[in-house]
């Protein structure tokens, strides 16, 4: 019997060596890890990938508010109404 009252350990075959728990994920997002990728080298860090997401994000705000309050000026057709000026 076990002086620490502790279980026995089963270990079975090609567990004897201990894994590592490391992990493998960075700190940055992932958006932010596949802008600096494909920037093409123009965006270098997490800070700078941070703005250009900033910016797309203003971007797309201000071109969803221009064609939402634009009015398209395309909506129903007024139809053509002929008159005549009829003199008395």
């Amino acid at each position: 019997m076990d002086q620490n009252n502790e279980p026995p350990r089963v270990v079975f075959e090609g567990e004897e060596f201990q894994h590592s728990a490391r992990s493998f994920t960075s700190e940055n997002p992932k958006i932010i890890q596949w802008v600096i990728k494909y920037s093409g080298g123009y965006v270098k860090d997490e800070k700078q990938a941070s703005y250009v997401l900033q910016g797309f994000v203003a971007l797309a705000i201000i071109v969803s508010l221009f064609l939402v309050f634009s009015g398209g000026g395309a909506g129903v057709p007024v139809p053509y109404e002929k008159t005549y000026n009829v003199q008395q």
